[in-house]
């Protein structure tokens, strides 16, 4: 019997706007990234957290949206599984959408003093039906972290300049990559890098 730990607790946070046109099926053809990984055979086996209090992977049909609040334990490799994720996602979302991926080092315990830093790490994927949705809630998402960092020292209304800069920026990016298909999960330490990095540790977020 194999003695494997993995070393990481990964979570899942987010929601997608789907097309009124997807049903239960393509929702689970499109998390089987997700399932599969897991070890699951089936979407209904794999939809479940490792923790109870979390809602899991949920498909809500009325409202068209897809719930992400699902933590699954795994290696490195689960970054590939990502990258599918994205793919999948894309042809069935209604508009851009963040997910937020945390990687919880398992081996690591505050309590214990021992060399070495934890290899906790976060990463933003974005996802949506065309490269100017994506752009659209990766802009919202740095002009909100912005302003609210900004606002601890100028009042709003000073704040227009700023906003305005920002714009341009994605306009020139978006003009770049209008007919690429770099778009959905950029590659860490690239031009377009996630949107968030680092060890520091995250709360859970839960529904």
């Amino acid at each position: 019997m194999s003695s494997y730990h993995p070393p990481f607790e990964i979570h899942l946070h987010g929601q997608v706007a789907l097309r009124p046109d997807v049903g239960l099926e393509q929702v689970q053809e499109a998390l089987r990234p997700l399932w599969h990984y897991a070890g699951a055979r089936s979407f209904s086996a794999g939809a479940a957290s490792v923790y109870e209090e979390e809602p899991g992977l949920q498909f809500e049909s009325r409202e068209h949206l897809l719930q992400l609040c699902w933590t699954v334990r795994g290696d490195e490799d689960f970054r590939q599984s990502l990258d599918e994720l994205c793919m999948n996602l894309n042809d069935v979302s209604a508009q851009g959408a963040a997910i937020e991926v945390t990687f919880y080092d398992a081996e690591f315990d505050e309590e214990e003093e021992r060399e070495g830093e934890s290899r906790d790490d976060f990463v933003m994927l974005f996802v949506g039906p065309n490269p100017a949705a994506i752009m659209q809630v990766q802009r919202d998402l740095l002009v909100q972290d912005v302003v609210n960092m900004m606002e601890r020292h100028f009042d709003g209304a000073e704040l227009g300049g700023v906003v305005a800069e920002i714009d341009k920026l994605f306009t020139h990016r978006f003009d770049e990559l209008v007919n690429s298909l770099e778009v959905g999960r950029y590659p860490r330490g690239g031009s377009g890098g996630a949107a968030g990095h680092g060890n520091g540790r995250r709360p859970r977020h839960l529904h």
